[in-house]
C-alpha cells in the first residue's frame, strides 16, 4: 500500500510540473517574448524520414523475398488456384496503394519541411478531388468483393453428389473425424448423448447412424480427384479448419454447424516428390487461440488414389462393431424396439461415388 501510495504522488508531481511548464510557455506567448527555436533537429528528422523510407522498404522487399516459397506452400485442390489468382490480386492492387501512399507520405514530410517564411496554402475542399478519390476505391473495392463472394458462394454452396463426406469436429484440443458407413449418409447427433466412448453422440436409434465410422484421432483419408465435403462442428469453443495446401479455412463454431468442399489434385506421394521432402504430410491445423493445449490441434492428411481410399475404408470398423457393449446397451435400455438394421460390415464399408469414379 506505501509503495502504491509514493507511486501516486510522484505521478501527480510530473501532472503538476508539466501544467506549470505549459502554463510558462502560454504566459510567454501572450507577452510577446516566447522565440521558436527549431535548431538543426528539424532537418535531422526530415532526413531520417527518408532513411526509414529507403532502409524500411528495402527490408521488407529482402523478407518478402525470402519467405514467399514459406507463405506460400504448393497448391494441391481445383479451387486453390482460383482463391489464389483472387488473393494476388487484392495484394497487387493494395500493394500499390500502399507504396504509393508511403513513399508521398515520407518524401513530402522531406520537401516540406519547416523552413522561415513558408506558409501553408488553405485549401478547404474540392468536389472534383471528393468524387474521384472516393469512386475509384468503391469501384475497385466492389469488384474485389464481388469475386470473392462469387468463389466463397461457390466453395461453401451445394457440393457435387459424388462428393465423399467427412464430418470434422474440433474440441480442446484435438480433431474428430466420422465417415459414413455403406449407407452413404451420416447418421443423427445429439450433444445430450456425448460421453467418454460415444464421442459425437451417435443417436442409434437413427439407422444411419449404426454404420458410421468414427475414429477419435487418427489421419483424415481423403480420395484424390473427387470432390470432399467437410461438414464441421465445434463440441466446445472457437476452432478452424485450416488446410494450406488445399486453401481450406473454414470456422468451427459451437451450435452452428459449417462446411467447405474441395477437391485434391495430388497425392500424398505425389507432392513427397514435388517437394522432394519424403516426410511431408499434408496438415490440418487450428489456427485460432482456443486455450493452452492449441499447439496440439493438428492431424495428418492423407491424400491417396480412388482406389487405395475405398479399400482404407473398407478395413474400417463401424461405431457400433468398435463398441458392441454402447449398442448392446442401447438395445437393453429401448426394450428390443430398436431398428432391425444391424452394424454394417466393415469390409462393405465403402464410398459408392468413390467406388464408381474408379
Amino acid at each position: 500500500m506505501t509503495a502504491l501510495g509514493i507511486l501516486l504522488v510522484l505521478v501527480l508531481l510530473l501532472v503538476v510540473f508539466g501544467l506549470l511548464f505549459r502554463l510558462q510557455i502560454l504566459t510567454s506567448i501572450f507577452s510577446g517574448s516566447s522565440t521558436r527555436e527549431i535548431g538543426v533537429s528539424n532537418r535531422v528528422n526530415a532526413i531520417l524520414f527518408i532513411i526509414f523510407l529507403v532502409v524500411g522498404g528495402s527490408a521488407f522487399a529482402w523478407s518478402f523475398v525470402d519467405n514467399f516459397d514459406a507463405m506460400n506452400p504448393p497448391i494441391a485442390s481445383v479451387h486453390g488456384h482460383a482463391t489464389e489468382r483472387m488473393f494476388w490480386t487484392t495484394m497487387i492492387i493494395l500493394g500499390i496503394v500502399f507504396t504509393l501512399t508511403q513513399i508521398l507520405l515520407f518524401v513530402y514530410s522531406y520537401k516540406y519541411q519547416h523552413k522561415e517564411g513558408r506558409r501553408a496554402f488553405f485549401f478547404p475542399h474540392n468536389n472534383k478531388i471528393e468524387i474521384i478519390w472516393t469512386l475509384i476505391p468503391a469501384v475497385v473495392m466492389a469488384a474485389l468483393v464481388f469475386a470473392g463472394w462469387k468463389e466463397w458462394s461457390r466453395i461453401t454452396g451445394p457440393a457435387p453428389q459424388n462428393a465423399v463426406v467427412v464430418e470434422v469436429m474440433g474440441k480442446q484440443f484435438g480433431w474428430l473425424l466420422r465417415y459414413p458407413g455403406r449407407d452413404s449418409n451420416l447418421g443423427v447427433v445429439n450433444y445430450r448423448l456425448i460421453d467418454a466412448t460415444n464421442d459425437f453422440g451417435l443417436d442409434l436409434s437413427d439407422k444411419s447412424s449404426l454404420d458410421d465410422i468414427t475414429f477419435p484421432s487418427g489421419e483424415l483419408h481423403v480420395p484424390k480427384g473427387i470432390p470432399v465435403l467437410l461438414k464441421i462442428r465445434s463440441r466446445d469453443v472457437l476452432h478452424a479448419v485450416y488446410m494450406p495446401h488445399f486453401r481450406v479455412q473454414m470456422y468451427a463454431v459451437p451450435g452452428m454447424p459449417t462446411k467447405f468442399w474441395f477437391t485434391p489434385t495430388k497425392t500424398t506421394d505425389e507432392m513427397r516428390a514435388q517437394t522432394g521432402n519424403p516426410k511431408f504430410n499434408y496438415e490440418l491445423a487450428c489456427n485460432q487461440i482456443c486455450g493452452r493445449g492449441h499447439f496440439a490441434m493438428k492431424l495428418n492428411i492423407v491424400v491417396e488414389e480412388p482406389e487405395d481410399y475405398v479399400a482404407w475404408l473398407s478395413q474400417q470398423k463401424s461405431f457400433t462393431e468398435q463398441n458392441p457393449d454402447v449398442l448392446a446397451s442401447f438395445k437393453q435400455k429401448s426394450n428390443g424396439l430398436t431398428p432391425k438394421a444391424e452394424a454394417a460390415p466393415a469390409a462393405a464399408a465403402v464410398v459408392p461415388a468413390a467406388k464408381a469414379s474408379l
